[in-house]
Order: structure tokens, then sequence, then C-alpha cells
């Protein structure tokens, strides 16, 4: 029996046709279900970051509600003017000593044009500014797009 060298690029290659429906006898099907008010929903996508910040400290102690607020006032709001949300949760994450850290967090949810040149630099100054001021490991981030009308 002789076998046959196939690449891995001609496999993906195959394999991304047959499923967007360019192979022979494979057809694509589009989905016609949706109503208008889905396709013609309002709206610009825009920038979607999730900061998480947690509060406890090295020490022992917690990052109180009120120095949370004077450093929102001092590095989040000027930094994003426009607005953003606050939400206030309890977390979970594995630190890098391996320990399970439990801890009330705060999350700033920022939603910005895709536009904005200084929101990259504006969000990694105010990360590297609470891990500093509050003995942090890290401050999560999380991005994502979204689809906003105001």
């Amino acid at each position: 029996m002789t076998r046959m060298a196939i690449s891995r690029r001609t496999v993906v290659a195959v394999t991304a046709a047959a499923v967007l429906g360019l192979g022979g006898g494979v057809a694509a099907s589009a989905d016609t279900s949706a109503t208008p008010a889905q396709v013609q929903s309002p709206g610009e996508i825009w920038k979607r970051t999730e900061l998480f910040f947690g509060t406890g400290k090295p020490d022992g102690t917690e990052v109180t509600d009120a120095e949370f607020a004077a450093f929102t006032e001092r590095e989040i709001t000027p930094a994003f003017p426009d607005g953003f949300t606050r939400l206030d949760g309890s977390g979970q994450w594995r630190g890098g000593s391996g320990t399970i850290v439990r801890e009330h967090t705060h999350v700033i949810v920022l939603l910005y044009p895709f536009a904005d040149r200084d929101a990259e630099r504006e969000i990694e100054e105010i990360r590297g500014d609470y891990e500093k001021q509050f003995q942090q490991e890290s401050v999560l981030r999380s991005d994502s797009v979204a689809k906003v009308s105001f």
C-alpha cells in the first residue's frame, strides 16, 4: 500500500473550504430567519474593556470604598470623562504563589470608540497606578467589542 503525504496546510484548506461551502457539492446556507429589528438594530461598534480591581492587600488589609472612590476620581474619571460603569462583587483567583485569593472586587466597564487613540495608554496607566498604589499583583483586563447606542 502506498501512503500519500498530505501537508497540514492542505488539510486545513480543504476543511475550511468544506465548512465555508466552497468544496464540490457542499452548499452553504444562509440563515434568513433574522427579523428586521435584529438586522437594523441601532448602534455603532465600539471597544469594551472590563478592569477587575481586587481589594485585598498583601498586609491583610483591604482597599476601602473611600480609597477606591478617591482612586476613581483621580485616575479613571479624568481618563474617561464621558463615563464608565462600576460594578461590585466578590472574586477569586490564583495568585503567583499558587494560593487561592478571595476578595471584594470592583469591576470598571469602559465603552469607547475605536477612534479613541488615547484609551489604550490611559487604561494601562490606570492598571499600573492601581497595582503600585495598592500593592496589587495585577489588575485583570478583558477586552471585547460591543454594539452601543445612546
